[in-house]
């Protein structure tokens, strides 16, 4: 994910002030297991809980790569 912020990324994980990123990244993975889990059930009657998951995956992925353009932007 985000592979041009990959030793920003890795500063603000290994950093720890930055609590809304930390927040924001452990989310993300949260639902990527989710998401992840649901497919291999492969039930019928789960897609649109799949779907529903993928989305805020997404809205959380966009808010990243929000905050990763300010602190990019900011130098930090």
């Amino acid at each position: 994910m985000f592979p041009e912020y990959r030793d920003l990324i890795t500063r603000l994980k290994a950093d720890g002030s930055n609590t809304r990123f930390l927040s924001l990244f452990e989310k993300h993975n949260q639902l990527d297991h989710e998401i992840l889990a649901l497919e291999d059930h492969n039930a019928s009657g789960i897609h649109s809980d799949i779907e529903t998951l993928k989305k805020e995956k997404l809205h959380v992925k966009d808010e990243l790569y929000a905050l990763l353009r300010q602190e990019a932007a900011a130098g930090k």
